[in-house]
């Protein structure tokens, strides 16, 4: 019996060895750089099967990324992956092979390029044009944390005065007069307590929530915006928060 695991184990072994080698084989990396004052780049390549290609570019946090998948094979699409994780920030089987969004921190970002399962099973090749773009002003981040700036702004709830208590905030600024606000409930804070947090997006001069639920109404006045969420949620934002002026 001795002598039959002996002879067993060897070719196993080989297969597990081999499995893995063609696993590294099919996972490759490709830098990509910008030509000389330019924000965008566009790469072009084929996959077959299980291949994968991660497109690696450094980017700032607060600046904005924008990707496009081309392709012909249905199953082809992108996720894009932030430094140090393996958590997609977009998937590209949810958005349509289009995403455009504001990045939480500095570091290497991964673009990766696959097939689905069933296809990669079936040995699909996939011939693709992917475009990269990074755009925005890069702000230094508050440490630890993906804001750009925290503080405190006039806000109420319900029927108190307006502006009568104070609220925890922090920004995510990107391309300039574009913001995500979070905004924690009052007596919490932004950077603690992300279950009692809302954030509000501000671009072109329009304020809107995540949430298509929300009613947000808006004014200007002056350097300050005052907003309201479902006639209950009352705050007060300077210019400044969103510009970083």
């Amino acid at each position: 019996m001795g002598m039959l695991c002996v002879r067993t184990v060897a070719p196993v072994v080989a297969l597990v060895l081999q499995a893995t080698l063609l696993l590294a084989e099919s996972n490759r990396q490709e830098r990509v750089h910008f030509k000389a004052g330019a924000s965008s780049a566009t790469l072009r390549g084929k996959i077959r099967g299980y291949e994968m290609v991660d497109y690696v570019l450094g980017a700032k946090a607060g600046q904005k990324m924008s990707v496009t998948l081309k392709t012909g094979n249905g199953a082809n699409y992108f996720n894009v992956l932030p430094p140090g994780a393996d958590a997609a920030i977009a998937i590209g089987a949810n958005l349509g092979n289009k995403w455009t969004g504001t990045l939480p921190v500095d570091g290497d970002y991964r673009v990766r390029v696959y097939l689905m399962r069933n296809a990669a099973r079936r040995n699909e090749t996939a011939t693709y044009t992917l475009t990269v773009s990074v755009s925005g002003r890069a702000d230094a981040t508050v440490a630890q944390t993906p804001y750009h700036a925290t503080g405190m702004v006039p806000c109420s709830v319900g029927t108190d005065p307006k502006g009568s208590v104070r609220c925890s905030f922090g920004v995510i600024r990107g391309a300039p007069g574009e913001a995500d606000v979070h905004l924690a409930s009052p007596g919490y804070d932004v950077t603690l307590h992300r279950d009692k947090v809302r954030v509000l997006k501000f671009a072109g001069g329009t304020v809107t929530s995540p949430d298509s639920r929300d009613r947000v109404t808006i004014e200007k006045q002056g350097d300050n915006w005052s907003i309201g969420v479902n006639d209950f949620d009352f705050f007060l934002i300077p210019e400044a928060v969103i510009s970083g002026g």
